[in-house]
């Protein structure tokens, strides 16, 4: 697969997930919460040059995936990461949670979502 067509992957899947969420099918959120999640390991195992694919996501226009992108790029991209959380917290919802979490590990030095 395309670095590419895992961004694809990752985006359709977070956007699926938080779908199924809010329709209250947790079952089939897991499922596509396996499926990003896979593509995320299979950029990570290309290096900066994954993350790079990656963070086209962060101007993605679903705040959920943007969020959840910047989650995983808070190492790689640190201000425009930061940036892209503040402003899913303000907005609410689910794609408020994906932005919270991180930012707070973040700030309190427990943040591992993207190790070196």
């Amino acid at each position: 697969m395309t670095l590419e067509e895992l961004v694809e992957q990752f985006a359709r899947n977070v956007a699926a997930q938080t779908d199924a969420i809010h329709r209250g099918d947790s079952r089939t959120g897991n499922k596509h919460a396996k499926q990003y999640t896979a593509a995320l390991q299979a950029l990570r195992a290309q290096g900066d040059t994954g993350r790079e694919a990656l963070a086209v996501l962060l101007k993605h226009p679903r705040t959920d995936v943007r969020a959840m992108a910047a989650g995983f790029l808070l190492r790689y991209r640190t201000a425009e990461a930061k940036a892209v959380l503040k402003a899913a917290a303000m907005e609410g919802g689910i794609g408020a949670l994906d932005a919270i979490m991180p930012l707070r590990h973040w700030e309190n030095g427990t943040w591992a979502l993207d190790p070196e």
